[in-house]
């Protein structure tokens, strides 16, 4: 039976179009009565973003990234999160031909990053809503917490185009957007269909994904104002099945 996980609540609204179409939004509102969070956590939350680093491997030559990256493992069924051991990031260029093949050394997520309460709730209710679709019995839960910036130059949230991750599911979590126009995300079928394009505004919308069944991008953004900061704060969320699944 379907990863024999009973939700806290009542989670039909996400997994129904996640199984049947491969992609689901779930406004911020939804996922704040989920995780049993408001305004102060999210703002908590997003002060994290304040404390990245340059994204040096982009091949583009760009100087728009800012980004942390950390591993864990979650038992879905217990809600046991285990952090992993910092190891560098790779994806090959099969699914990334712009910064693919190559190992990327990022520094490790904060402490306080990987303790705060709304990020261990999310990730324990993702696990749990992907295991009830795919009888996952273990995640390996990949995050990357990324600032995009904009300027005289634009910035490119997702500068190799419509892609693929190479997981099993992955997520986009909108934390801030700040003086910019742009960044709007889609998604597309199998045979290149688009199936959504939306523009995630509140801290708290996140954008869901089969990574088997769908393609996924996100336009540039810019600046309103050139002579003030601006910037997009997401948090991308990658969910690998572990070996081992329920009979």
């Amino acid at each position: 039976m379907p990863g024999n996980i009973v939700l806290k609540a009542d989670a039909r609204d996400v997994i129904q179009p996640l199984t049947d179409v491969g992609e689901h939004l779930v406004p911020a509102s939804r996922l704040s009565d989920v995780l049993g969070v408001g305004s102060e956590d999210w703002a908590r939350f997003a002060r994290n973003w304040e404390d990245l680093s340059l994204d040096t491997y982009m091949a583009d030559g760009g100087t728009y990234r800012h980004r942390r990256y950390g591993r864990f493992e979650l038992d879905p069924h217990t809600g046991e999160l285990t952090a992993l051991p910092h190891e560098p990031y790779r994806q090959e260029r099969y699914y990334n031909r712009l910064n693919g093949g190559v190992d990327r050394v990022y520094d490790p997520l904060t402490q306080a990053f990987a303790d705060d309460p709304l990020l261990r709730g999310l990730l324990v209710w993702l696990g749990r809503v992907f295991t009830t679709i795919d009888d996952t019995q273990r995640w390996l839960v990949k995050l990357h917490p990324v600032r995009i910036t904009a300027g005289e130059q634009i910035g490119k949230p997702a500068p190799e185009g419509r892609h693929r991750d190479g997981e099993t599911f992955v997520g986009s979590l909108l934390v801030d957007r700040f003086n910019i126009t742009g960044g709007e995300s889609s998604t597309f079928d199998e045979a290149g269909k688009r199936l959504r394009t939306v523009t995630l505004s509140e801290p708290g919308d996140l954008l869901l994904n089969d990574d088997q069944r769908t393609y996924h991008a996100v336009n540039p953004i810019e600046a309103v104002d050139k002579e003030q900061p601006a910037h997009r704060d997401v948090l991308v969320l990658n969910y690998s099945a572990l070996p081992g699944r329920l009979a």
